[in-house]
């Protein structure tokens, strides 16, 4: 689950890291006053206005219809508060957004952390997530902060270094120097940076982030190391241990489909084709997307309706399907393990009855358990619904419904 770049700082803060400071406003008058506030506290003579999105990016896209990015500089209160003016209530436009953009519903104002007049600023960047490949985390870090970190990969891969944490262990102190030595840092800025990513990894490992990128990581001229953006991806999957976390979502910033799909505890994913699909099981709905894809078609979603699907289920996810407008036919793949068969049919044609008309084609293939009764129910159902007994029949199906 992604948070805002405020939310993750606050995070950061509590493990040592340290951070740029700044405050949240929804309003243009809350974002004077958080710029009033800020300068009685840290003495800034400028401040930085960001929009709080989900996506990356922000300092390069536009506000629609503004010559405003996403981050900008404000001398004065008056300043901040104008620029907020701008950004609260507008749609931000990132390579990350797509051409939809995203609505700035809160604003980051923060210090100016690059001083005026000040010399000998660097930026890197850092990161740290999971290397699947050898079940554990790595801690990346490169020179050139600031920039697009996969421009530097694929012009010159040399310059990230890479630090592999055993899981048995943690992190120790010589990789923590290593990966210092590495960013061509001395003295107190070596010394400051070392602990920078130890406290930085101690919150990874603390919150069971999925992903921490640090970009960038500013060394000032008196040789401070601080966190000026933070992006930090949570593990949905460890919540039961830290329900303050789940408390951090924004659904504003999710589609609301999936929004739904969620509090019905369906995994919904929605993607830009025009075959709907719903399937019991991760890997049977990779397949059937590729099957799709195959078929002529493009996978409109992935929805899962994991192993134990009642009628309720199903239904639910039927209308979630369905409210997607470019959805053309809807595949229904099922493997009866855990899930029945007959229970899924029970499910279809409840969805039927109780939606009303629906326009597009399904086809439904059912294997495992209660298979036949399943099929029994959809054949005497009286309702234009496609059977498919094999992978293979549902791939004809499809290529026949989209011709």
């Amino acid at each position: 689950m992604n948070i805002h770049e405020y939310q993750a700082k606050e995070i950061l803060e509590t493990y040592g890291v340290n951070t740029q400071k700044g405050r949240i406003a929804h309003t243009p008058d809350e974002a004077f006053e958080a710029a009033r506030q800020l300068k009685a506290e840290t003495n800034t003579p400028i401040f930085v206005v960001k929009a709080q999105i989900h996506a990356g990016g922000r300092g390069k896209g536009k506000i629609v219809g503004t010559d405003y990015n996403g981050v900008m500089l404000a001398k004065s209160e008056e300043a901040a508060k104008e620029k907020a003016a701008q950004m609260l209530g507008g749609t931000l436009v990132t390579h990350q957004t797509g051409e939809e953009g995203k609505k700035v519903n809160i604003v980051f104002v923060a210090e100016d952390a690059y001083k005026p007049g000040e010399a000998q600023l660097e930026e890197f960047y850092m990161s740290i997530l999971l290397d699947r490949a050898k079940s554990c985390n790595v801690i990346m870090v490169c020179q050139e902060g600031g920039v697009d970190i996969e421009e530097v990969a694929e012009r010159a891969p040399e310059k990230i270094i890479k630090e592999w944490i055993d899981p048995a262990v943690g992190l120790q102190g010589y990789q923590a120097r290593k990966l210092a030595f590495a960013l061509g840092l001395e003295g107190k800025a070596f010394k400051e940076m070392v602990k920078f990513i130890h406290s930085l990894y101690n919150a990874y490992v603390g919150i069971d982030a999925a992903l921490f990128e640090i970009n960038p990581v500013l060394k000032t001229s008196d040789n401070e190391i601080i966190a000026v953006d933070a992006k930090v991806d949570l593990d949905a999957n460890a919540f039961y241990r830290h329900k303050e976390l789940a408390a951090l979502r924004d659904e504003a910033e999710e589609d609301p489909l999936e929004v739904e799909a969620s509090k019905s505890g369906l995994n919904y994913v929605k993607l830009d084709g025009n075959v709907g699909c719903m399937v019991n099981g991760a890997g049977l709905a990779m397949a059937t997307m590729d099957m799709i894809k195959l078929s002529g078609g493009e996978p409109a979603n992935f929805l899962d309706v994991g192993g134990g699907a009642s009628a309720e289920t199903v239904e639910q996810g039927f209308r979630i399907i369905l409210k997607d407008p470019n959805v053309k036919a809807i595949l229904i793949n099922i493997f009866g393990g855990i899930v029945r068969c007959d229970r899924v049919a029970n499910g279809v044609v409840e969805a039927y009855k109780n939606i009303g008309k629906i326009d597009v084609p399904i086809i439904v293939r059912l294997q495992g358990t209660n298979a036949e009764e399943g099929a029994e129910i959809i054949k005497n159902s009286g309702l234009n619904v496609i059977s498919a007994t094999i992978l293979k029949d549902a791939a004809e199906r499809i290529k026949e419904v989209m011709a």
